[in-house]
């Protein structure tokens, strides 16, 4: 007689178009713009994972961050985007 198995639990990552806590701890550090955040379990601040989050971190970083960190995540998000803040034509 075959055994039921039970349904997996996966930790949702996105719920409603937003990171989950779950989702954010599962980043590397490579996805994020600062690694070494101050919370426990997180990798860093200012996920880069998405073009919409690297847009998220440029924004949040010139309205929170030091001059230090602006120049960081700007550099990190080129290198990885390097799309993100042409103009089109």
């Amino acid at each position: 007689m075959a055994r039921k198995l039970r349904p997996l639990r996966v930790k949702q990552k996105e719920k409603g178009g937003k990171i989950t806590t779950a989702g954010r701890r599962a980043l590397s550090r490579s996805q994020f713009a600062l690694p070494d955040g101050d919370r426990p379990g997180v990798a860093g601040t200012y996920p880069i994972d998405t073009k919409a989050r690297a847009r998220n971190a440029l924004a949040r970083v010139s309205a929170h961050g030091t001059a230090a960190e602006k120049a960081e995540v700007r550099r990190k998000v080129k290198a990885k985007y390097p799309d993100i803040g042409k103009k089109k034509k």
